[in-house]
């Protein structure tokens, strides 16, 4: 359970709770998003899309909102920790405190998955989605879900845009290599 948490959790959450010098301007919000995903897509090499990838959710993973990062913090601990009652608890908080954040549905989602409320996780993950269409953490979640509920086809639409926007994912590559393979086998 602990490897799949770690995976998890460097697909869908990020590895930077590091508040961002301008906070007042982070979240999905930010402006600075804009250029970050521009240079993303064009990154030359695996070292530079990891250092983009990782100044996106540490943009991301940044609220205005001190309570909220309190939140993050605690909620991510327990993730690492396996309680995922007070990580539930506290993503959900989040969310009721600022429901247009969209790291704290992305959170939840991730808590949810790993308790297999895929139907639960699916439905936070359309939130993320609705208030960030570019978080490709989100979408790699998404078809993780698919796989789960034995929707292939799905999991590879949601990979596919995933790595459109992100292209420096190889875990979520091979998931989509996989899953296509899967899907040829049972198309024979």
């Amino acid at each position: 359970m602990m490897r799949r948490l770690s995976i998890l959790l460097s697909v869908l959450a990020g590895l930077s709770l590091l508040p961002v010098a301008d906070a007042a301007r982070a979240d999905q919000k930010d402006p600075r998003l804009n250029d970050l995903f521009q240079r993303l897509k064009k990154a030359s090499g695996t070292l530079e899309g990891r250092a983009l990838e990782q100044e996106i959710w540490t943009i991301w993973m940044t609220s205005d909102n001190n309570e909220v990062n309190k939140l993050m913090i605690e909620g991510v601990g327990a993730m690492q920790k396996d309680d995922y009652q007070t990580a539930l608890a506290d993503f959900t908080r989040m969310i009721q405190i600022a429901p247009d954040f969209a790291e704290g549905w992305n959170k939840r989602a991730t808590v949810l998955y790993l308790v297999r409320d895929f139907e639960g996780s699916r439905a936070d993950v359309d939130k993320t989605l609705a208030l960030e269409p570019r978080h490709f953490g989100a979408l790699s979640g998404l078809g993780l879900i698919d796989v789960e509920l034995d929707r292939d086809e799905e999991a590879i639409a949601a990979w596919e845009k995933a790595l459109d926007l992100n292209p420096n994912m190889p875990a979520i590559r091979a998931k989509l290599d996989e899953a296509r393979e899967r899907l040829k086998d049972k198309q024979i």
